[in-house]
């Protein structure tokens, strides 16, 4: 089993491929468009602004091809800031449309709750998707959190789990072949390698 991790300079990498290594199968860290096509599932980390990432995708000539696989129902797995790019828009962004594979937009956390803003550290993931693979053997689990902004998908059925931070989001979306995660699985200890395992086991 060889999973690609895209390489556009803006993702955890590194914790990402061995996450990924402990659960049995082998990393490819690379942006070689021969060797993620060859790849059999895709992760598109992520930690940065959302522009900059769009752009690095976009000079990179990658934006078709996570297109092209994603068509050919090859597994694809977005971290973070990558989960967010899965999306059609983002508020943060002033330059670049996502990639709208999950039709939505990406907002920003009001602090006028006097919450924080990053939202970090550990939070519950709630699990209501109860069937979905990428979740298996998970109820609710505490997992990592570092962001500004969170996914809202028009469909809401692609919702897999959600979390609250003075307001209710979603942080694991699913549809079809396509996962995507707003927490760091890579740094979620026991719950987060449990979810990468079960990427890794996919069908």
């Amino acid at each position: 089993m060889k999973i690609a991790i895209v390489d556009y300079g803006m993702g955890n990498i590194h914790s990402v491929a061995k996450a990924i290594q402990v659960c049995g199968a082998q990393a490819v860290i690379t942006n070689n468009k021969d060797q993620i096509s060859k790849a059999d599932k895709i992760i598109l980390p992520g930690v940065g602004a959302f522009d900059d990432a769009m752009g690095e995708l976009e000079s990179l000539n990658l934006i078709s091809l996570i297109h092209e696989q994603v068509n050919a129902k090859k597994p694809f797995l977005g971290i973070c800031l990558g989960m967010q790019l899965l999306l059609d828009s983002s508020q943060e962004a002033k330059d670049h449309q996502g990639l709208g594979i999950i039709a939505g937009q990406v907002v920003k956390f009001s602090s006028a709750s006097g919450l924080k803003v990053p939202h970090m550290g550990w939070n519950d993931c709630k699990v209501i998707a109860q069937d979905s693979p990428l979740l298996r053997g998970l109820s609710n689990s505490q997992v990592y959190f570092c962001h500004s902004y969170y996914p809202q998908p028009s469909d809401k059925t692609v919702v897999a789990a959600t979390c609250d931070y003075g307001v209710g989001f979603a942080c694991v979306l699913a549809r079809g072949n396509v996962y995507g995660v707003q927490f760091h699985p890579e740094k979620s200890q026991n719950a987060g390698l449990k979810i990468i395992s079960n990427f890794v086991n996919l069908c």
